[in-house]
């Protein structure tokens, strides 16, 4: 009997999809004891008690079932008022979409909005899902490297290059992971200018916002309400409020975009998860103060981090947002692959390869603060063992 070929059993846009860069290495990691992880980008903190406790009462209630497509009402108008109070842009609750989490978001959006063939253009190094999500939807991924002397943000002028007819929609991720970049004003304001030039639809993910120093978040749609009017914007409670495994995201755009995210929604997935649904509800109404707890000692570990590096001669841009810094190791005279996985087997320390990320991460890696103070000074402490044998 001739034996079946795997390949050919499965879709071309699924069969060449390429590995996640970041599982790939952590299946490493998985069989090794005594490693200490910078790798993967989770808050080390438990979701904030009151958040908790607002689960559990939502099961010990009985909040068991289905919500509304959409969410509830009353989650939809809390991240409503949320981004007004914050940022001054206003959305109505049936322009709010309750996901699970933002990947969810990202996969609705580009279902709804291309067609195949259709263009998106991303900025690199960036997450690792943003192409998979364009290319499973039938898109096509325009890539443009962001750079070192940038400070890793965008030039406006590289994204005016790329455009062609089939350009459908700019995808921006700031702060971003994997490099905390955070992108100043007046880049966004260009971004802004092209799209409406040449009628863009605007990709914002924005599930780092609350995890900034020493600088001031721009919220895109924000800038003025044209731009909210072409603008997906994607947020959720993963990271600033320590709730990645409660999967609970959101998506904000104008009603027209977001009905058709709510048809591939409802047919997917009916409704996020009821239980994260009344969590996020309360982490909306008291969280605020354990979010800037979180976040003055994720402050506190980047400087330590990003002081370590530089000392060690892994040069490291000052990153302005979400909790990971973006060294540079050619000093080891490694490429970042070999540099992830030496420092792993010699030193027991995880790093991700910054390639993992796409062009523009070669000779970079990914070191996550989100880990406590002392793990991190042992980090340090063993990298500087590593760097006197390499450097």
């Amino acid at each position: 009997m001739q034996k079946t070929n795997e390949v050919q059993r499965l879709s071309k846009r699924v069969a060449e999809l390429k590995p996640s860069g970041i599982r790939k290495f952590f299946d490493i990691v998985a069989t090794m004891k005594d490693v200490i992880s910078l790798g993967i980008g989770e808050p080390d903190f438990t979701t904030p008690k009151p958040i908790l406790d607002a689960g559990i009462r939502s099961l010990q209630n009985g909040e068991t079932h289905y919500t509304s497509n959409y969410g509830k009402l009353e989650l939809r108008q809390g991240v409503a008022d949320n981004l007004q109070k914050l940022y001054n842009v206003k959305y109505e609750p049936d322009e709010v979409l309750a996901t699970v989490g933002v990947s969810e978001a990202l996969y609705l959006t580009f279902m709804a909005i291309l067609e195949p063939g259709d263009e998106v253009i991303i900025p690199t190094p960036c997450f690792v899902a943003y192409q998979a999500e364009v290319i499973l939807a039938g898109g096509v991924v325009v890539e443009i490297p962001a750079r070192l002397e940038n400070e890793f943000t965008i030039d406006p002028d590289d994204i005016r290059k790329a455009i062609t007819p089939r350009t459908k929609a700019i995808f921006i991720g700031y702060p971003s992971n994997p490099t905390g970049a955070v992108a100043p004003r007046e880049v966004m304001i260009e971004i802004g200018k092209i799209a409406e030039q040449y009628n863009l639809i605007v990709v914002s993910d924005e599930i780092y916002d609350r995890l900034v120093y020493d600088f001031d978040h721009v919220c895109f749609p924000a800038l003025d309400e044209g731009l909210r009017e072409r603008t997906i914007l994607l947020g959720g409670f993963s990271k600033a409020y320590a709730m990645t495994g409660w999967r609970i995201g959101y998506a904000c755009a104008p009603k027209d975009i977001l009905q058709g995210m709510l048809r591939v929604h409802q047919y997917t997935i009916m409704s996020a998860p009821t239980t994260a649904q009344d969590a996020a509800i309360e982490a909306l109404k008291s969280g605020e103060p354990h979010v800037q707890e979180m976040r003055t000692e994720y402050d506190r570990r980047r400087r330590l981090l990003v002081t370590g590096l530089n000392r060690l001669g892994l040069s490291t841009f000052e990153p302005r947002g979400a909790f990971y810094t973006f060294p540079n190791i050619r000093a080891s005279g490694m490429d970042e692959e070999t540099f992830a996985e030496t420092l792993l087997k010699e030193e027991s320390v995880a790093v991700v390869p910054g390639s993992a990320f796409g062009p523009g991460g070669e000779g970079f890696v990914r070191a996550c603060y989100a880990t406590e103070y002392s793990k991190i000074e042992e980090a340090l402490h063993r990298m500087e063992r590593f760097m006197s044998r390499h450097g």
